[in-house]
């Protein structure tokens, strides 16, 4: 311990001396007048500027030292002055604080006067206070970021102050340090804090500048001080050990010892409201706690938001505890002893609510009063005033809180005496309209109104609270600006917080008054100002507690609104305003039970008797705006369900209009909802449930063959399984957008296994597509959208040909109208001209598939189709603009150079023109695939066929046996070799081959589709060349092609921009000829060779295949037996 506090007290001397050696080096003799050799480059002045800007720390005070004394900065003496203050931001360590000391030092020894003053001016206002203003101004949340954001920011600030009061470059007056302005400072920055944000800053300045500054000895342990029970107002009292540091020489101090007692002094009391404020907040902490736990055994149920704001409670407590200590170890100061109560233990540490300081309120509870937890919370946890307000300031005191109990009992036994006058009379009114009728009661209104003008006699009665004895922190500024600033702010409550900041606000500017001129502010709000009454009210009822005559007076206002506006009532359209305003103000302080229950039932009953007219919509809007809460309130429930009842009842036996009806009954449901059951989820089987998941949960790009393998392996002969897969594969529109296309994948990879599936589909969908053309209802337009997508996709993977999809893009143009002709202004049931969705469809389905019909006859037929479809477009009215552009856009990407006709009559020649090409051509339709077309699908799906068709006559010979009497089943294994691939499936290999060889280099090579046509030719030839016969379905082209000696080659030349191919006859024992053959052989070999690996692998997975059904059927108890043969 010794050591320490002797390498503490060798620091300390060695700061010390660094201080007062720069401080001597300061005032001693002035610098020399810098030369003119001085370099003035905006270069290097903008350097040095920018290096200042970027850091002031250790690591650049060496280069920095060296410019200075080598620039010419008469120039740049504001901006250096700003870099410095940024600068000064970044320094964290006491290392960079010294450095850049020594680095202002030099800048202040060359400009003193022009430098200096700035500098201790900006850092000056960055060490201001926060306005108040501001900070109430923000949300809770923002506030605590701006504050940490802020210490942060003033940190380093405060640190570089003190260090420049202590070198002599910040003074107070001749021979004076600047040790008074550093206190003025921290002074400003504690007084203005009354949520203790900057007790950091103070802690931080103790931990470096408590010696030079207040006279004491740094901590030379961490051991805390021992604790000992003091009051409050005995904080200042050092503890035992904590000793002064010994002075050596009081003018080798660097600060005056007036100002390190008034300072010392100024932390000590800073102390003790930390500690006052300690003992404050565990006060409440453990008041908490205690009613955690009885509302913990009273109800046995916890709410989420409670128990975060229990903690948030006790984290703010932790974190005031931990800077007590803190400052209690720096100054040398005992902590409090916090009591801690005999309830603690057994404590769940929870709260229920930490927002209201009032008698426990009942949980929410479905079907209640209140919508949601939300609501509930809005109306009934309220803010109690003297948790933040002095008691003095809201006039009461203990004896004065008896007599307030005893009046509140009194007027609630003559409440509910009147209550029950109220309730016979109620029972009266409802006899009468049994009996033949109910007419309004002027009795009853006289004695409500003669009871209301008693109550308002009464109200200069009420007492008034003494003044607040809080001096306004402004001289000028009196508390009539201070409560006209604060009304300004009202109409801009957003939000709960805000709303009571504003109550506890006023708290502090009550007064006679100031009730007066708020209760004439909040009868004054603008009539269409609705949204502020909620809020409103709660300021009302939050206030309501200790200044009664608030709420009774805007009651009593509203009130005699409401019988000015009944008088009114043949003013319907001048006064619907004013009569929302009043119906909203009364139906939100009903919900805080401000309104008496008689008042409010009056002003119910007072609407129902005359039930005609504006009286119709008011009972809508006071049960809009408090029904629900009065048929569910204990004091009012009764009597407002009789009310509700004798409403419904003149309502069936008046005759009023649609609207009148719809309001009233919109109303009713809405406060008193009909109780629905559950929702009944469809049952599902678990195979459904797993296809489902499969196909809207699992199918992505990635996982497409896992599932067509489990889709294969599913029980493809069970009609739940079928019915599943063919009702999901027909409704595209549940599955996700991106997915259609993964979906008419599966498809076609279903076709080779299961044809009639795939059939199936293709026919539903057509038929969908057909059943919307024919209803045409809008809320299957989604449907239709996600159909016509997945039409395009199926032609994408060559389930459907082209016939379908053209077909389909005439339907879309001409079903519907009369000849299939669309003109303008020609009503169509199923197509009016104000319904462009026909065009969105044919944009999806062209998107889709429209880029494959690009050359060829089926380029032909989707330009006859874009030229039809054209004058389609023209029978319609103005496009909007998102149908414009998506018409456009799909045009532009199929047929960028196409010319769209600026009328209708020009669309109308080019049709014409078209059926008359069509017409000499002798073309009969649209629709009919041609030669070329028929020779792909033959090509691509002759192998398929013919599989299929062997699978189908397997089938067909298994389920004609007879069964089994063992219930076996049979499996006739295969006894011949494999007769191998025919020539045709060979051909087709090759094709497939040559493509997938084409597609893989096609991207690296940029090879050209007539150099690839020109290859094939050639490699055609040279095999006829080697065999020396052709293909039966090749024609002889000349005649030197019957010559067996000779081999054809392809030469490809460029002319232009066009390449052009012509063929050159080689002699077989030509050099080029024998090498060609033998790389034919070569290649047929290879080919020969992966062929039988692909085929054996096919094999030997279907093998696999039907040895896993065997195992399966014999794990089910299903015996198996091969037949022979």
């Amino acid at each position: 311990m010794s050591t320490l506090a002797a390498n503490g007290k060798d620091d300390e001397q060695h700061r010390r001396a660094k201080r007062a050696a720069l401080k001597t080096a300061l005032y001693g003799p002035s610098p020399a007048t810098p030369s003119k050799a001085l370099d003035s480059s905006l270069k290097r002045n903008t350097a040095l500027i920018k290096r200042i800007r970027q850091s002031m720390g250790s690591d650049n005070k060496d280069q920095t030292l060296k410019d200075i004394d080598a620039l010419a900065l008469e120039k740049y003496v504001e901006e250096i002055v700003g870099a410095v203050v940024e600068g000064l931001g970044r320094c964290k360590t006491e290392k960079d604080i010294w450095s850049a000391i020594e680095v202002i030092a030099v800048l202040h020894r060359r400009f003193q006067h022009t430098f200096t003053e700035s500098l201790l001016r900006d850092i000056a206002s960055g060490l201001t206070p926060p306005s108040k203003a501001a900070l109430a101004a923000l949300p809770a949340e923002q506030r605590e970021k701006e504050e940490s954001a802020r210490v942060i920011r003033q940190r380093p600030l405060l640190r570089i102050y003190a260090e420049l009061a202590l070198v002599g470059i910040l003074t107070d007056g001749p021979s004076r340090s600047g040790g008074e302005t550093v206190m003025k400072t921290v002074k400003d920055l504690l007084s203005h804090d009354p949520t203790l944000s900057s007790l950091p800053l103070l802690s931080t300045f103790l931990k470096s500048y408590a010696r030079p500054f207040l006279g004491i000895a740094p901590a030379t342990t961490t051991k805390k001080q021992a604790v000992a029970p003091t009051d409050a107002g005995d904080m200042s009292v050092p503890a035992d050990g904590a000793t002064e540091s010994e002075v050596i020489n009081e003018e080798e101090e660097l600060i005056e010892r007036d100002i390190r007692d008034r300072f010392k002094k100024m932390c000590h009391g800073y102390y003790d409201n930390v500690v006052r404020k300690l003992l404050k907040e565990h006060e409440k902490l453990q008041e908490q706690d205690r009613r955690n736990h009885e509302a913990y055994i009273k109800s046995g149920e916890i709410f989420e938001d409670r128990q975060q704001a229990y903690e948030k409670m006790t984290k703010a407590h932790e974190k005031l505890l931990t800077s007590c200590q803190t400052l209690s170890d720096l100054l040398h100061l005992p902590m409090p002893t916090l009591q801690t109560s005999s309830s603690r233990n057994d404590s769940i540490g929870v709260s229920l609510d930490s927002s209201s300081s009032f008698a426990e309120r009942e949980e929410w509870t479905p079907g209640g009063k209140w919508e949601d937890d939300e609501e509930r919370r809005f109306f009934e946890d309220l803010t109690d005033l003297k948790d933040y307000v002095p008691r003095t300031v809201l006039g009461i005191e203990v004896d004065e809180e008896k007599d307030q109990v005893k009046v509140g009992d009194a007027n609630e036994e003559a409440q509910k005496r009147q209550m029950e006058e109220e309730v016979k009379k109620l029972e009266a009114e409802v006899e009468k309209l049994a009996v033949g009728g109910a007419e309004s009661t002027a009795m009853e209104k006289s004695e409500v109104d003669a009871e209301t003008d008693d109550g308002d006699d009464d109200d200069d009665a009420t007492p008034v609270p003494t003044p607040p004895r809080t001096p306004s922190p402004q001289p000028t500024t009196g508390p009539g600006q201070l409560l006209t600033a604060l009304l300004a702010k009202m109409p801009d409550v957003t939000n709960r917080e805000s709303i009571d900041q504003m109550a506890v606000d006023f708290a502090f500017l009550n007064s006679k008054a100031s009730r007066k001129r708020l209760v004439k502010f909040l009868t004054q709000v603008q009539k269409h100002r609705t949204d502020l009454m909620p809020y409103y009210a709660r300021l009302v009822a939050t206030l309501n507690r200790y200044m009664p005559d608030i709420a009774t007076d805007l009651v009593a206002y509203l009130e005699d609104q409401f019988r000015y506006l009944q008088k009114k009532k043949r003013l319907v359209k001048e006064l619907a305003d004013w009569r929302r305003f009043n119906i909203s103000y009364i139906s939100a302080l009903a919900k805080f039970s401000l309104v008496p229950s008689h008042v409010i039932l009056h002003i119910f009953k007072a609407y129902v008797d005359d039930f005609a007219g504006v009286n119709i919509d008011n009972i809508a809007m006071l049960l809009e705006g408090c029904g629900r809460f009065l048929m569910r309130d204990e004091a009012t429930g009764p009597r407002m369900t009789m009310m509700v009842e004798l409403m419904r009842r003149k309502q069936s036996l008046t005759l009023l209009d649609q609207r009148q009806l719809m309001v009233l009954e919109n109303a009713y449901y809405l406060c008193n909802p009909p109780e629905r059951g559950p929702r009944q989820e469809k049952e599902r089987s678990p195979m459904q449930l797993f296809v489902r998941h499969l196909i809207y949960d699992v199918l992505a790009k990635k996982t497409i063959d896992k599932v067509l393998k489990l889709i294969r392996k599913l029980d493809w002969e069970a009609d739940e399984v079928t019915q599943t897969l063919h009702k999901i594969f027909t409704r595209p529109w549940k599955a996700k957008y991106i997915n259609i296309s993964l979906l008419a994948m599966l498809t076609y990879d279903l076709q080779r296994y299961h044809p009639s599936f795939s059939i199936a589909v293709v026919d539903q969908v057509l038929e969908d597509i057909r059943r919307g053309l024919e209803q045409n209802i809008y809320k299957y337009n989604q449907r239709r959208v996600a159909t016509m997508k997945f039409l395009g996709e199926l032609y994408i993977y060559r389930v459907i040909s082209s016939t379908l999809i053209f077909d389909t893009l005439w339907s879309l143009v001409t079903f519907g109208h009369p000849d299939g002709r669309p003109l303008p202004r020609q009503m169509c049931l199923l197509d009016v001209p104000d319904d462009f969705f026909r065009v969105r469809l044919v944009c999806t389905l062209l998107d889709s598939c429209g880029m494959c019909f690009e050359k060829g006859s089926l380029g032909k037929k989707l330009d006859a189709f874009l030229t039809f479809f054209q004058l389609y477009v023209f029978t319609k009215q103005e496009m909007p603009m998102d149908v414009e552009f998506m018409l456009s856009d799909t045009l532009e990407a199929l047929r960028p150079a196409l010319v769209m006709p600026k009328s209708f009559e020009e669309a109308a020649m080019a049709v014409d023109e078209l059926f008359a090409t069509q017409d000499q051509n002798g073309l009969a339709g649209y629709g009919d695939d041609s030669d070329e077309e028929n020779d792909g699908q033959d090509r691509t799906g002759g192998a398929g066929q013919d599989d299929e068709a062997a699978v189908a006559d397997g089938d067909a010979a298994l389920a004609d046996r007879p069964p089994s009497p063992d219930a076996a089943v049979v499996f006739k294994p295969s006894t011949e070799a494999p007769a191998g691939p025919s020539a045709e499936e060979e051909d087709e290999f090759k094709k497939e081959l040559a493509k997938m060889m084409f597609d893989s280099t096609q991207e690296a090579r940029k090879v050209d589709k007539k150099a690839v046509m020109a290859i094939r030719d050639t490699h055609s030839v040279a095999t006829v060349g080697l065999g020396g016969k052709r293909r039966k379905d090749e024609p002889d082209s000349t005649e030197a092609d019957k010559d067996e000696h000779v081999m054809r080659f392809t030469v490809l030349s460029r002319k232009g921009q066009k390449q052009q191919t012509r063929e050159l006859a080689v002699p077989e024992d030509a050099p080029l000829a024998v090498e060609t053959r033998n790389a034919q052989l070569q290649n047929q070999v290879e080919q020969q060779h992966l062929k039988r690996l692909v085929l054996d692998y096919e094999q030997r997975e279907g093998m696999e295949e039907a040895q896993s059904n065997v195992e399966a059927l014999r794990q089910r108890g299903i015996k198996v037996r091969y037949a022979k043969g």
